[in-house]
């Protein structure tokens, strides 16, 4: 989904499949407001087309925030549409029209809520045990399909006509669900159903949240209550999330699963109707009283205007009806003598939606109230919604800040990365063309060495030559000498026979020759010996040379390889220090910038409750205006006046009632005037209740801005009021002290974690560059 759309842009088709196409104001008719909060408002209604009763919830994107409201729409439907359980609520549809969402679901009586303020006591055990169960039932649906209500009060615990408990409102519903997260809000509806209100409910938000964090759990004050519910109430309030149960275990709790009648809630429903039914004529009563009165002549006579009273049509405005009215009506309503006559037959009611009446367990002076709550607390809904807000953007700013410096630090890792890669690189190139250089020098040296051999073995082998000619000749020489003398002996002696001298001549060539063969074959084998000889002196003297050359070369080499390795270490370093420095810098802006964020929540927390101290003393001085019984001149004037705008006020709507009921006997088939008088007087019942509820509140408002003496009683009830404003200022400062503490001490220990953690860098840094060392002098 994506989040920078514009508010009601269903350009996305996806989105766009979310809502129906039709007009709303065409589909649904007899709109009429049941119901008020930030969200918008809540409205009876019924379907033209089926003639079914709907709730329709009616929420404006437009305005301040409306990308975010709009995004809370979506969600909503989107959550809507996946769910599908009997004890959670019916989506029907939803429809936009002129910046608004239309969401369309099943009509419910009322909540829990209401029926603790019908009543004004706590619900007996086994009907709060019946409306635990089915908004149970509701959460283990949720949960094991991982989402989460996050929103479990009495108030989203609503019944229908035939006793179904129903979950609603799942404006804070969320897909994934972290476990055991239900289990403290599902608390607050059996402890408020139980005292009557929440625990901690006097207590301002922020003050109540900090008292849940540093206390412990609160606990069922009355002694009526069976151990079976309070150890159902401890067991949901266990602090450590672990050790809560799942809705699933909660389940299975005797609480539970005790023993009740099944027609629990429907009889609640019906002692409730007749509880309300009684408040509405209890408030048609007083203002038929306040306003049939003459200023001056005292009041009239009922029985001449108590019918016109009836059926006064308030303006559309006034339609802000949600109970199911009984007027007081003798056809209707049989007399107390009546009613003792005939016990055995009490009035039959019908256990389903009245499609013609309606039916609802709201008084109209608790729907009056919390419209004018809902005007009169804007103030504290824009101050906690400004407070969230706050929060949701100081966690998206660190989150932002946090990304942003993550992004910083990869690009400044990466940028030393490429600066040391570069240099490597650069290091390699040098050290290859060094080496490449070293190898033609040393191949060039081999080749003159490999000639100069050769020049040396062919001088030497051109002396031997030269000497083995010269032995040859000499030779040569001596044999004809040799000859000549054994051809002189032969020819002294010239007794032997010639035979004889020839064959002596003969050997002894022989053996000169020989002789001469051993002295050629004994100079080669010097000569041999000798080349051999030279050669190798020879090829010593070029291996020495060539040595030293090379020597010098991988001494050149090695300081070549030592130099780069200590720039290479020297810049590891520095880039040590480099990112010891970053890191200590972008931990002291995260750090600086949650300080100030830390700073500006409480700072808001703060004014939030020294604002909140304020309202409480100006409802509390408005409460000792009502206890006050004698009233100046001045005030009685007032209230006179206003009294006398009621009247006129009520004169106009008589006219508009009258016309409404000539023109409905004109429309309506003669058979069906008595249905239509019938529901048109239990309209104006219930209308003039809100009339009266208004007229009450016009005095109220009149009264609190007059000055007055408070008595001994009503100081002391300032007093124990300043009291506790007080101790909860000093628990709010106690508790932000408290968590400027902890972040500090936070703050220290990451500070103290980074020294750590460079320290250890540090030292497997220079272990590694140490161990490189020692291997590269090991290795050459």
């Amino acid at each position: 989904m994506p989040t920078t759309s514009r508010a009601g842009s269903l350009k996305d088709a996806e989105i766009a499949e979310l809502f129906f196409k039709e007009d709303p104001e065409k589909l649904f008719t007899d709109l009429r407001e049941i119901g008020h909060g930030s969200f918008g408002a809540v409205y009876f209604a019924r379907d033209v087309r089926t003639t079914e009763v709907v709730a329709i919830k009616k929420m404006s994107y437009s305005g301040k925030q409306s990308n975010e409201k709009w995004q809370d729409i979506i969600k909503e439907v989107k959550f809507l549409q996946r769910i599908q359980h009997p004890n959670s609520i019916e989506y029907k549809g939803c429809y936009l029209r002129e910046h608004t969402a239309w969401l369309v679901m099943e009509y419910c009586l009322g909540s829990a809520s209401d029926l603790l303020e019908v009543h004004k006591k706590p619900l007996q055990e086994i009907e709060i045990a019946a409306i635990t169960h089915g908004a149970l039932q509701g959460l283990a649906y949720l949960h094991c399909h991982n989402m989460i209500h996050r929103d479990i009060k009495a108030g989203n615990i609503l019944l229908t006509e035939p006793g179904q408990v129903k979950l609603a409102d799942f404006g804070s519903a969320s897909i994934a669900s972290p476990a055991n997260s239900f289990s403290v809000l599902l608390l607050l509806l059996p402890f408020a159903v139980a005292e009557r209100k929440p625990p901690l409910f006097n207590m301002n938000a922020m003050s109540a949240l900090y008292h849940i964090a540093q206390n412990e759990s609160p606990m069922l004050q009355s002694s009526e209550w069976t151990d079976y519910f309070r150890n159902f109430v401890d067991s949901c309030l266990q602090k450590i999330p672990q050790d809560r149960p799942h809705s699933e275990d909660l389940l299975q709790h005797a609480f539970v699963l005790r023993e009740r009648p099944e027609s629990v809630l429907i009889d609640l429903i019906l002692r409730t109707k007749d509880a309300v039914r009684e408040l509405d004529n209890l408030q048609y009563r007083k203002m038929k009283k306040i306003l049939f009165q003459e200023v001056h002549n005292g009041p009239t006579t009922e029985t001449q205007e108590g019918d016109e009273v009836r059926s006064q049509v308030l303006p559309s405005s006034c339609f802000n009806i949600e109970e199911e009215v009984y007027p007081e009506d003798p056809e209707t309503h049989p007399r107390p003598s009546e009613a003792q006559a005939a016990p055995a037959q009490p009035p039959q009611r019908k256990h389903h939606r009245n499609r013609e009446h309606f039916a609802t367990i709201r008084t109209a002076s608790l729907v009056t109230r919390q419209m004018q709550e809902h005007e009169q607390d804007s103030e504290l809904r824009e101050q906690m919604s400004g407070y969230k807000r706050m929060r949701r953007q100081h966690q998206k700013h660190l989150m932002a800040l946090e990304n942003k410096l993550k992004a910083e630090m990869d690009e400044h890792r990466l940028r030393l990365d490429k600066e040391l890669e570069a240099q490597r690189n650069s290091f390699a190139a040098e050290m290859e063309k060094l080496v490449k250089k070293n190898q033609a020098s040393i191949e060039k040296d081999a080749k003159s060495f490999a000639n100069d051999e050769k020049k040396f073995q062919q001088h030497i082998q051109a002396q031997q030559k030269k000497e083995l000619s010269s032995f040859l000749e000499s030779q040569k020489r001596e044999y004809k000498l040799r000859k000549e003398q054994l051809k002189e002996e032969l020819n002294e002696n010239q007794s032997t026979p010639k035979k004889e001298k020839q064959e002596w001549l003969s050997k002894q060539k022989e053996n000169f020759q020989h002789y001469q063969a051993e002295e050629e074959a004994n100079l080669l084998r010097r000569q041999r010996q000798y080349l051999e000889l030279e050669c190798r002196r020879f090829k010593r003297r070029i291996l020495i040379a060539k040595h030293n050359v090379e020597q010098d070369l991988v001494r050149e080499e090695l300081n070549k390889r030592q130099t780069q390795k200590d720039l290479e270490h020297a810049m590891l370093l520095r880039h040590h220090e480099s990112m010891q420095e970053l890191e200590v810098r972008q931990l002291g802006t995260i750090q600086k910038m949650r300080t100030e964020l830390i700073r500006l929540q409480h700072q808001t927390e703060l004014t939030n409750q020294l604002e909140y101290n304020k309202r409480r003393e100006r409802e509390l001085r408005r409460k000792h205006v009502m206890e006050v019984r004698q009233q100046p001149k001045s005030l009685k004037s007032k209230e006179l006046q206003i009294k006398k705008q009621f009247q006129d006020t009520c004169k106009i709507q008589t006219r508009q009632y009258k016309a409404l009921r000539n023109h409905l006997l004109e429309t309506t088939p003669k058979s069906e005037h008595k249905a239509v008088l019938k529901r048109l007087k239990e309209e104006q019942t219930r209308k003039l209740a809100i009339l009266a509820e208004q007229y009450d509140h016009s005095i109220n408002d009149m009264l609190s801005t007059q000055a007055l003496r408070l008595d001994e009683a009503q100081e002391a009830e300032c007093q124990v009021l300043k009291m506790q404003l007080q101790q909860e200022l000093e628990l709010l400062n106690a508790y932000q002290s408290k968590i400027k503490m902890q972040t500090d001490a936070q703050h220290d220990r990451e500070r103290k974690e980074l020294e750590q953690r460079v320290s250890l860098r540090r030292a497997l840094l220079e272990q590694k560059v140490s161990y490189l060392i020692q291997t590269s002098a090991a290795h050459y």
